[in-house]
């Protein structure tokens, strides 16, 4: 079981560290453990409460009233807002209990609930992807487990993948194309799989390549479908090479293509991109341009 100091709970919670420290002691809300060298630190389950409570919070309810709930009586009063509340804030803690706690059914509901209020495209914009970002907020910091990011990715990948599923394919033969794929060694593909889906939804052509891509198969692959554009995400740094030389190489090797990127190595890293590189900074500037850039339907 993970184990968390109070930065953590602050970082993952939005609860100031010194906010539970006095509902420590004024409230005996968490019990801090310590270690043998009599380091404090917090437990998975200490966690689960933190963020319960915030929810709690965020709908209005006292902290007195709360430090007076038993556990059932807790989680009765969060399975209430869960049920009544689908605003995006409350359902991205939802999302990241079901994460700790394995819960496929609870992912489940969430998911499909706001699915059906809000669309698909929606949903993904205003909770997955912001739920996404906290989850990279806790890989950095040690929060998560591989086993509870890897369960709650797969998940979205399968919700995204039933989405493009469900898009049909564009037979307009003038229809602008894009080429998707991840440099060698990079493996987070959500983001990349939904951008597939944001085109086709929008009637561009796409081909998806996938992870971990060597340039060399790129390049025969472009050969044979000749696009417009490619697109790719830079979580981490591509294999063997700074980030400026890798797009120096893309833009030097596709000339003809715009190549749109994303990733925490090129958004706000203020890069000197070649010419025909462009940072998309969010998945609203991927849209903006699609929709900019697509052909009409042909009657």
């Amino acid at each position: 079981m993970a184990n968390y100091s109070i930065k953590d709970l602050e970082q993952l919670s939005g609860i100031k560290a010194h906010t539970l420290r006095i509902w420590e002691q004024r409230y005996d809300l968490i019990n801090p453990k310590r270690t043998e060298t009599n380091i404090r630190f917090y437990d998975q389950d200490d966690l689960k409460l933190v963020l319960n409570v915030s929810l709690l919070k965020d709908n209005g309810v006292k902290i007195s009233k709360i430090a007076e709930m038993t556990r059932e009586e807790l989680n009765e009063a969060i399975l209430n807002i869960s049920e009544e509340n689908t605003s995006f804030a409350d359902q991205i803690y939802a999302l990241t209990l079901c994460m700790i706690d394995l819960d496929e059914q609870g992912f489940e509901k969430i998911i499909s609930s706001s699915t059906l209020k809000y669309g698909f495209e929606r949903t993904m914009m205003g909770l997955v992807i912001p739920f996404l970002s906290k989850i990279g907020v806790m890989w950095l910091t040690d929060s998560i487990n591989p086993a509870q990011e890897h369960f709650i990715s797969h998940l979205i990948r399968q919700k995204i993948m039933v989405a493009i599923d469900g898009e049909p394919a564009n037979t307009n033969s003038s229809a602008k194309k894009y080429m998707l794929f991840l440099p060698e060694g990079e493996l987070h593909e959500l983001i990349l799989l939904f951008a597939n889906y944001l085109i086709k939804s929008r009637e561009g052509k796409v081909i998806y390549l996938g992870q971990t891509l060597p340039l060399d198969d790129l390049k025969m692959a472009y050969e044979l479908y000749e696009p417009e554009y490619l697109i790719t995400v830079l979580t981490g740094k591509p294999e063997g090479l700074g980030v400026t030389q890798y797009l120096e190489n893309l833009s030097t090797i596709f000339p003809k293509s715009e190549i749109l990127v994303s990733g925490r190595q090129v958004v706000g890293q203020d890069l000197e991109l070649p010419e025909n590189v462009l940072c998309m900074a969010s998945l609203n500037d991927l849209i903006n341009f699609v929709e900019e850039n697509s052909t009409p339907s042909t009657p």
